[in-house]
């Protein structure tokens, strides 16, 4: 069987449905498919933010940081990885295809978190207001049949629980502010309209997941689920002229007259190729789509394409339950009375550093011999009935409450050995198997410099993006003396977003050979391409932009050499 489209989309996430919008709109016929039966890829997994600097959200609000420091800021970060062009096209196009997106489909509702600093405020171009950009939640009833289809999380929060892009941090401070008792019964008041009106209310990545799919729906874009791509094909000089894909059981052949482009992610839970290229992944701690497995990616290098930082992911620091559950551990990080210690029961970073930072941190102290993966974060009770850590909340036991309340950590979490506790350091250094002294001493050490008000050894605290989920009530957000037992100990593990390395592409998203000429006819964008942050991350929401803008370049890209081949033509 054969089918013919202009553009050739594989993979529905948030690249892969923004290249979709804007082949379509440009007049091209446009198809996707995707290998699972769900749409919407990690960006349906994700927190939802956008970083795109210059945003319309923005500007509407009276900030846009000037294009040539955000160039700056990302040649910084990137250290000569990513080319000029590359990090200029997306500082270009990013707000303009958020621009695009607003005036296509009134789905597209973009607005700015102020205050989530880029993740180097301080470096020159870093912006402490941030370049943040969320959508609103949505009733994910408005996708009618479709709403069984978008991917959702392993760990499902229960009905009615979700937070808007500017809870999220007031509810962190649920003990310290007035504002996060707020949102605390904002929170109690969706649970009640959940069961009584049947909302189905989704926030973050599954509210613009769901968008995209509704604005695809409604200009009639076709997305086929179920139906994995085989191989690419091509003509006889290597340029990519469409796909082998199987659906309904049936091989088919699909060709695209003006190119493919792989937005397929990366290869997050194939270990066996993980541990190929990043040996210290010993387990499958990704938090990525479940069906990224590399296809695109060893499809793209069968017909000659490139690669580059395949050891590289988008690692977060994270706790695994018993039952295999995987939690972000990111405002924990930022509390004020906690320090993480490796193997030898020693501090080796600023713990609010960055999420990518601090995974970097881990992989090379484990090269050391000094065990990192995991490493432990330590904290105390006064910290356990204050903060939120964990998914606990610092409130009274709540019986039936859908999330853990209480002053005792509960029993199951220490049974489990996720969670130790302790009446003393010795005790607590036994319990996760490090030097007892040298856990004292990084214990007087922390409080020492906590009761100076500044860390000394690692800065913890200098850095706006350090205080953001810190305590606002202490003279330094992210600083505080640990005070009397019992103590406990959270193990950390290696986590990511998701693998980062992939195929070479141009600044228009075009696949790369070894020596630099283009593979005609194939894009790759998202985590399918060597990512445009290098090592590192920008700010919340360096993954889902990169991925959004390029698919919009690519597709912008497939127009213009339409034109001109029909111009040719002519």
């Amino acid at each position: 069987m054969s089918h013919e489209v202009d553009v050739l989309v594989i993979g529905s996430g948030g690249g892969g449905m923004t290249a979709a919008l804007t082949a379509d709109a440009c007049g091209l016929n446009t198809l996707v498919v995707e290998k699972s039966s769900h749409f919407g890829g990690s960006t349906a997994l994700s927190g939802g933010g956008i970083w795109v600097p210059g945003a319309p959200a923005q500007r509407r609000e009276g900030y846009a940081p000037p294009p040539d420091g955000v160039v700056e800021y990302l040649r910084h970060i990137t250290e000569g990885l990513v080319s000029e062009p590359r990090i200029r096209q997306y500082v270009e196009s990013a707000p303009a295809m958020m621009e695009f997106l607003e005036q296509l489909s009134p789905w597209f509702e973009f607005v700015w978190k102020p205050g989530y600093a880029d993740y180097y405020p301080e470096l020159p171009g870093g912006s402490e207001l941030g370049s943040t950009i969320n959508v609103p939640p949505i009733d994910l009833r408005r996708l009618g049949d479709d709403e069984q289809h978008l991917l959702q999380p392993l760990a499902l929060a229960p009905r009615g629980i979700w937070l808007g892009p500017k809870e999220l941090r007031s509810f962190y401070q649920v003990r310290q502010s007035w504002q996060g008792k707020a949102v605390l019964v904002k929170l109690v008041w969706r649970m009640v309209r959940a069961r009584v009106f049947g909302d189905r209310i989704a926030a973050i990545g599954q509210s613009l997941a769901a968008r995209l799919r509704l604005a695809m729906k409604d200009r009639g874009i076709p997305l086929w689920l179920d139906s994995p791509m085989t191989e690419l094909l091509t003509d006889g000089d290597g340029s990519v002229t469409g796909v082998m894909i199987v659906k309904d059981g049936v091989t088919q052949q699909i060709q695209a007259r003006c190119g493919v482009i792989l937005a397929t992610g990366g290869f997050d839970h194939d270990l066996a190729w993980r541990k190929e290229h990043q040996p210290v992944v010993d387990h499958d701690w990704s938090f990525g789509n479940p069906a990224a497995t590399g296809d695109g990616i060893r499809a793209g290098q069968k017909v000659g394409a490139a690669t580059d930082l395949l050891d590289e992911a988008w690692w977060f620091p994270a706790i695994q339950w018993p039952d295999g559950r995987l939690q972000f551990m990111l405002n924990e990080r930022m509390m004020p009375a906690q320090f993480i210690v490796n193997g030898d029961g020693k501090r080796f970073i600023n713990e609010a550093a960055p999420y990518m930072d601090f995974g970097h941190a881990m992989i090379e102290g484990q090269k050391t011999g000094v065990t990192h993966i995991p490493c432990w974060l330590i904290t105390d009770h006064r910290s356990w009935n204050r903060y939120v850590i964990a998914g606990h909340l610092p409130l009274p036991k709540i019986p039936g409450s859908p999330v853990p309340t209480g002053r005792k950590v509960p029993q199951e979490w220490l049974e489990s050995g996720v969670v130790k506790k302790a009446a003393s350091w010795d005790e607590l250094a036994a319990e996760i198997g490090v030097p007892a002294g040298q856990l004292r001493d990084t214990a007087a050490r922390f409080n020492e410099l906590a009761q100076r008000g500044h860390d000394d050894d690692f800065n913890r605290g200098d850095s706006v993006y350090d205080n953001y989920y810190g305590d606002p009530t202490c003279t330094n957000p992210n600083l505080r003396p640990l005070g009397k037992p019992p103590y406990y100990a959270f193990q950390v593990i290696l986590g990511d977003l998701g693998t980062s390395g992939g195929l070479r592409t141009d600044e228009y998203a075009r696949v790369l050979r070894a020596d630099d000429r283009v593979v005609r006819g194939l894009y790759a964008v998202g985590n399918t391409a060597a990512p445009v942050m290098g090592r590192s991350y920008a700010g919340a929401g360096a993954t889902i932009g990169p991925a959004m803008t390029f698919g919009y370049v690519a597709a912008k890209h497939l127009v213009s050499q339409r034109s001109t081949l029909i111009g040719g033509n002519q």
